[in-house]
């Protein structure tokens, strides 16, 4: 199992939630400061930057099939987003998550700040 942060169309009523069907919901959680959202084309894309508050999602358990499957959602192979270790503040600050962390330049994106709302 791999835990894995999602903040964007995988969170629950997000356009993308049926892809965790059947995973396990840990709850609510928040990545450390360091991290931002930006809009891209109807969805989000999470990036470093060190001035951010961090951002606010939900934090699953999932199983190898799972992870594929939102590896290939994500673009992995394309370099559309990459799979990264993330920090996580409590109560999940001792566990060892994962994320999807926009790859391409952000350049001319909007800001879109800690939370994407689910739509």
């Amino acid at each position: 199992m791999t835990l894995v942060f999602v903040y964007g169309t995988l969170k629950r009523g997000g356009s993308n939630h049926g892809f965790l069907m059947g995973e396990c919901f840990l709850g609510h959680a928040r990545t450390v400061p360091g991290y931002t959202l930006y809009t891209l084309d109807g969805y989000p894309g999470m990036v470093p930057d060190a001035s951010a508050e961090g951002v606010l999602g939900e934090l699953w358990s999932v199983d190898a099939k799972c992870l594929a499957a939102l590896d290939d959602l994500e673009g992995v192979s394309e370099n559309l987003y990459r799979r990264a270790p993330i920090q996580l503040e409590a109560p999940f600050a001792t566990v060892a998550a994962e994320t999807y962390l926009y790859a391409r330049p952000i350049a001319g994106r909007p800001h879109l700040g800690p939370t994407w709302p689910v739509q």
